[in-house]
């Protein structure tokens, strides 16, 4: 067992540089660990999507090996951009930096958060004060941010955008944002959101899913625009839980649509819609399949947050379904722990 207030160290699983590698031109999501393995498992689906002479195969080869090598320099590069950033970027708007406050908060947001932490909460409490957008898929919708620090936000996170600072793309599948971590927004706004209020919440909303266990996260901005992302692949989160919450500007299209379980059979038969709501956030499950339909006018500024729960992923990775094989990383890693949190009793999550 840990001891109790020792500093925590997060892992990463050993799967991140061979699994669910993503090939944006064929819309794919592959497994890597050389040529013959890849003609072996992919040859077929790939050549039905585009990659039929030996010019595609061998573009689409030299793609995986430098998504390899970029994933496993990852860590320490991010690690070397943040103290950059730290050391010698300027805020265009420094009260971001600042401890979170009630005020950035919108109303429904923090009355929604302390009914979740009252003695006699429930679910169907809680329901009344979200709106449900699929009671099958459980995702449901809430305001987050007031509209003056959803503006705040974006100026200074369009002043980093045009910075000489260097960023890291947000995520294995979109190429614009930025990681909170690496802006150091992490400590002051992602952690106190996670802990104060999405926490309890998520406690309510899906227990069977860690809810209650929230221990780390991950955040990024992603930015869709013309000429850079318009859109992205049908694809399912590392995380137990997510909140995206539409940050702005103005645009048309975009619209995110769920189909089921990443498990599940069919799981894209009938997708759902749902369309963004500026300074509101959309809650699911990180096994939802979903995607973002393309973007027609405008720029869409999302902040996604996952939320892990190491108790449940330190059992079974989600990106690779196997007992993680754990290697050391910066910051909050992927959620792992080499031990289990010495308040969890794992068993109930079973």
């Amino acid at each position: 067992m840990a001891t109790a207030g020792a500093p925590r160290r997060f892992c990463r699983c050993a799967c991140f540089c061979s699994e669910n590698l993503y090939v944006a031109r064929y819309g794919l999501h592959v497994r890597f660990r050389g040529e013959q393995q890849l003609r072996r498992d992919y040859g077929p689906i790939l050549r039905s999507r585009g990659c039929v002479s030996p010019k595609d195969f061998q573009q689409l080869l030299e793609e995986l090996e430098q998504e390899v090598e970029r994933r496993q320099r990852l860590g320490q590069e991010s690690a070397a951009r943040k103290a950059l950033i730290a050391s010698s970027y300027h805020p265009a708007r420094p009260e971001i930096y600042n401890s979170l406050q009630d005020v950035a908060l919108a109303p429904e947001f923090l009355a929604t958060a302390e009914y979740s932490t009252l003695p006699g909460a429930d679910l169907q409490g809680l329901l009344q004060r979200l709106e449900t957008v699929s009671e099958e898929k459980r995702i449901y919708r809430l305001p987050v941010f007031t509209a003056p620090f959803c503006q705040a936000l974006l100026e200074e996170l369009e002043h980093f955008e045009r910075s000489d600072m260097p960023k890291g793309r947000p995520n294995t599948m979109n190429n614009y944002g930025m990681l909170l971590y690496e802006l150091g927004l992490d400590a002051p706004l992602v952690t106190p959101l996670r802990e104060r209020f999405l926490q309890p919440l998520m406690a309510l909303l899906y227990p069977d899913c860690g809810g209650g266990w929230i221990d780390s996260h991950r955040a990024f901005v992603v930015k869709y625009a013309p000429g850079q992302d318009r859109e992205l692949g049908c694809h399912y989160d590392n995380a137990e839980l997510t909140i995206n919450i539409s940050l702005g500007k103005a645009f048309t299209g975009g619209a995110l649509y769920f189909g089921g379980l990443f498990q599940a059979p069919s799981a894209l038969a009938k997708p759902l819609e749902v369309e963004h709501v500026v300074s509101q956030g959309i809650l699911h499950r990180g096994g939802q399949l979903h995607g973002a339909r393309p973007l027609v006018t405008g720029e869409r500024w999302n902040l996604v947050i996952w939320l892990r729960a190491s108790a449940v992923r330190n059992r079974l990775c989600p990106m690779c379904c196997r007992k993680p094989d754990l290697v050391d990383d910066e910051g909050f890693g992927d959620g792992f722990t080499r031990e289990e949190p010495t308040t969890v009793d794992v068993c109930a999550l079973t």
